[in-house]
């Protein structure tokens, strides 16, 4: 992966920062690293490989497909400046050449463990961003109805409902996804169609250890307490809850049962 960050670097004419800065996606599936383009410009370069066989779809073309959707995001997300691909021995790799961005992540992780003092115009911001997004058309696809109509009886107990409000979604809305002081929102490989209120869910899920958070994620996205946005919950409800199963997430288990426990109180009937 070094070695190919490298090549794509030289392809981009970009001159890489100190390795001690680089960062490593889930399994080593991604590498990034800051650097300089010739005329001085400070840049993010991020390099994806899989198997030349899965290189195409929904994650592999997520960045480009959200960079021709939204471009800046209104100063929200950092445009994508260039891509270059190139395959070998049956692996592909996709370099994505980004802004950099000049803050840090809110959470190293999903999970916000820490208070947060966020101020009222950063969650302005997102719900503007997150509006905009929601407006946007798309084919794509970011929870699949097949996968509701298994999870929520499975994960939670309840059928799915007959009638679902989609809207587009970031589809990966959490705290390890956002800057600030100024608003960021990274990582779009997963955008596309998605139940209503599925983002602003992620966001209050991945809140839960944090009560004054969670309480204000709600507060700036009153359509939680809807019911069209009920859906959405559960979906992310279910997702964290099949995580458990698989030995993740242990440390949000007592609050995200007692929040499935109520989603299912409020169940369609």
């Amino acid at each position: 992966m070094r070695t190919r960050h490298d090549q794509a670097a030289r392809a981009l004419a970009v001159m890489l920062g100190r390795e001690e800065d680089e960062r490593w996606g889930w399994a080593g599936r991604t590498l990034g690293r800051s650097g300089v383009t010739g005329d001085g410009r400070r840049v993010w370069l991020r390099l994806v490989s899989a198997p030349v066989g899965k290189a195409s779809g929904k994650t592999w073309e997520g960045a480009a497909d959200a960079q021709r959707a939204f471009g800046g995001l209104r100063g929200h997300r950092p445009a994508l400046l260039a891509v270059h691909d190139v395959a070998e021995d049956g692996i592909a790799h996709r370099a994505e050449l980004s802004e950099h961005l000049d803050q840090d992540v809110i959470s190293g992780d999903p999970v916000l463990r820490a208070p947060d003092d966020l101020p009222t115009a950063w969650w302005t911001a997102l719900g503007g961003a997150l509006v905009t997004v929601a407006d946007a058309p798309t084919g794509r696809v970011a929870v699949r109805q097949e996968y509701i109509r298994r999870a929520l009886p499975e994960f939670l107990g309840v059928p799915a409902p007959d009638a679902i409000t989609w809207t587009t979604a970031h589809g990966d809305l959490h705290w390890a996804n956002l800057t600030a002081p100024g608003l960021r929102i990274l990582d779009w490989e997963a955008w596309g169609r998605a139940p209503h209120g599925y983002d602003q869910a992620t966001l209050y899920a991945y809140s839960l250890l944090q009560p004054a958070t969670a309480a204000r994620v709600r507060a700036a996205f009153p359509e939680l307490d809807a019911p069209h946005t009920w859906t959405g919950q559960a979906v992310i409800a279910a997702e964290l809850l099949q995580t458990l199963t698989r030995g993740d997430n242990h440390d949000l288990a007592g609050p995200l049962r007692t929040w499935a426990d109520r989603l299912r109180a409020r169940a369609p009937r």
